[in-house]
C-alpha cells in the first residue's frame, strides 16, 4: 500500500480525558474540545468514545462543525459553539440543538430574538483580547442575559501554558470580578487553566490538546502513530546531493529511503532539515527538504544494525510525540496534529494492539 497508516489511540485520549478529569478539582464537571475535527484526529470517533467514558459536553468552534457531531452523537450530549450565534446559524443551533457561547451585543440580540428560549452561553473577555463580551458590554447586558438564565458563562486564558506569566492572574481576577455573586455556572480552564490548579476551575474544565496528547499536559499519552512506507531505497555516494535545491549533501556512504509522504499530506516544509523518524527505535534523519508527496530519509544506521532496508518509518509514535517533531519544525503540537492530510489510511483503535 502506497499510503501512510494513521493510527489514532482513542483508548489513549479516553485516558488522557480521565487523567485530566482527576485532576480537575471535586464536583467540577470535565468536558471536551473536539474542533477541528477532533483537532485532526476525527471529531466523531474522538467523541463517541469519550461519551462512553463519561463525557457529557463538548465544544466545537462553528456550528458547521456541531451539526455534524449532533449526528454522531445523537440526542443527549451537550455541543457547545465557541464562535457563537452567526448570522445564518440559526437553523443549524435550532435543528441539531447546538449551545451557541454568545461574544457580543450583536449576537445576544441575534440568538434571543430568532430562538427566543433556546440554550445560550456567554463568552467574557477576561483580557485576551479576541473573542467575548467587554466587561463594559457585559454590564449593560448583564440584566437580560442573566434573566434568560445562561447555560455557562466561560473565558479562556491567553498564557496558561506558562504557569508563571502574571496574566494567569490577571484573567482570573477580571473573570471573578464579572462573575462573583451572580450564580452563574462557570468555566475558565482548558489544558493549561486545569494544571494551574483549582482556583481556575471553577465549575466546568474545557481540556482540547491535553486529550491529543500535546504540552502543556506533559505526561498525555501520546494519542497519533503515523508511519510512512517506504517506497524505494539507494545508495549516495559521499559529496552527493538529494532531492529540490540539493539541500542534503552526503558527508559519508550513505544508504536513503524514499518515504510516501509530504506536505501535501500535512508534514509541513518546515520539517525540512530538521526531522528524525525512526525505525524499530533507530533514529534516522530526514535528508534533504520535505516534498509534496515524497520524504528522504537516511537509514544508514538502521541497515548496519539490522542487516535490511526497513519497509516503514514511524515519524509520530512511542519514539517520538507530536511536539518533538513540532518542535522540529518550529512550531507547535496543534499544528502539526490539525494539518495531519486526508490521504493517510486512518486507524482508530479502542484499545491498545496485541
Amino acid at each position: 500500500m502506497g499510503t501512510a497508516t494513521l493510527t489514532i489511540r482513542l483508548d489513549a485520549i479516553v485516558q488522557n480525558w480521565r487523567a485530566l478529569d482527576a485532576r480537575s478539582a471535586p464536583g467540577v464537571q470535565t468536558a471536551a474540545v473536539v474542533k477541528a475535527d477532533g483537532y485532526g484526529l476525527g471529531a466523531g470517533p474522538v467523541a463517541t468514545a469519550l461519551a462512553k467514558a463519561g463525557a457529557r459536553s463538548f465544544f466545537v468552534a462553528v456550528a458547521e462543525e456541531g451539526a455534524v457531531l449532533r449526528r454522531v452523537l445523537g440526542p443527549g450530549p451537550e455541543i457547545a459553539v465557541f464562535s457563537g450565534h452567526m448570522d445564518g446559524d440559526t437553523g443549524a443551533i435550532r435543528e441539531a440543538g447546538l449551545i451557541p457561547l454568545l461574544n457580543s451585543p450583536e449576537q445576544v440580540t441575534r440568538h434571543m430574538d430568532a430562538l427566543p428560549g433556546a440554550p445560550f452561553g456567554l463568552q467574557l473577555d477576561s483580557g485576551m483580547n479576541r473573542l467575548g463580551l467587554e466587561p463594559a458590554d457585559f454590564a449593560a447586558l448583564k440584566d437580560r442575559a442573566l434573566a434568560a438564565a445562561p447555560w455557562l458563562v466561560m473565558s479562556h486564558l491567553a498564557c496558561a501554558d506558562d504557569p508563571a506569566h502574571p496574566q494567569n492572574a490577571a484573567q482570573l481576577a477580571a473573570f471573578r470580578d464579572m462573575t462573583d455573586g451572580l450564580g452563574l455556572r462557570r468555566s475558565l480552564a482548558a489544558t493549561g487553566g486545569i494544571l494551574l490548579g483549582e482556583a481556575y476551575h471553577f465549575d466546568m474544565t474545557r481540556p482540547g490538546i491535553g486529550l491529543y496528547g500535546g504540552l502543556p499536559f506533559a505526561t498525555a499519552l501520546q494519542a497519533a502513530e503515523l508511519e510512512i512506507p517506504v517506497i524505494q531505497c539507494r545508495d549516495v555516494a559521499p559529496g552527493e546531493s538529494v532531492g529540490y535545491g540539493a539541500a542534503f549533501v552526503a558527508a559519508r556512504p550513505t544508504r536513503l529511503a524514499t518515504l510516501s509522504a509530504g506536505y501535501a499530506d500535512g508534514l509541513i516544509r518546515a520539517l525540512s532539515g530538521g526531522a528524525v523518524l525512526h525505525a524499530g527505535g533507530v533514529p534516522c534523519p530526514l535528508a534533504g527538504r520535505v516534498s509534496m508527496d515524497l520524504l528522504t530519509v537516511d537509514v544508514t544506521d538502521y541497515v548496519a544494525a539490522q542487516g535490511a532496508d526497513p519497509a516503514a518509518l514511524q515519524i509520530l509514535g512511542p519514539y517520538q510525540g507530536v511536539d518533538v517533531l513540532a518542535e522540529a519544525a518550529g512550531t507547535i503540537g496543534y499544528e502539526i496534529l490539525t494539518s495531519l492530510g486526508a490521504r493517510y489510511a486512518r486507524r482508530h483503535a479502542e484499545a491498545p494492539p496485541a
